[in-house]
């Protein structure tokens, strides 16, 4: 990623970090999966949204979790205490953004879909923030 960030053209290289745009790309195929179980979960299985929602989720992160340790921010810290600061990051980023948000437009009508979209939006600059932040802090952002 530092090789590709220092090629980025107008200026970027400045600006975007290597585990920025490793985070782009590990959660852009998280995202992707998690969408893919959504679909199967509500339009194979017919699953409520929340629940369908909540389980592609939590396995959607449980995989974004371990490719951002290893791939990305290349952590070699104790994993017990940052699986932990994951788990409450994650906890606050369902409550506020996967049900609080997701769920809500859907209920408002909707489509679950564009709802997921939104709300992932919004949730990658929070998981972003609180990865570089404070669950991988001992990597310094590389």
């Amino acid at each position: 990623m530092e090789a590709v960030t220092r090629r980025l053209p107008f200026g970027l290289s400045r600006v975007v970090a290597p585990s920025l745009l490793g985070f782009a790309l590990i959660n852009g195929s998280t995202f992707a999966f998690d969408l893919l179980l959504l679909t199967l979960f509500r339009s194979v299985l017919h699953w409520p949204v929340p629940v369908a929602f909540t389980v592609a989720y939590l396995i959607a992160f449980a995989l974004s979790f371990v490719l951002n340790r290893a791939l990305n921010f290349r952590s070699h810290a104790p994993v017990g205490p940052q699986a932990a600061l994951y788990a409450v990051a994650i906890l606050i980023n369902y409550l506020a953004f996967i049900l609080g948000l997701g769920s809500g437009l859907a209920a408002l009508g909707t489509q679950y879909h564009v709802s997921r979209l939104l709300a992932g939006l919004c949730e990658a600059v929070y998981m972003y923030s609180v990865m570089r932040w404070v669950i991988f802090r001992d990597t310094d952002g590389r």
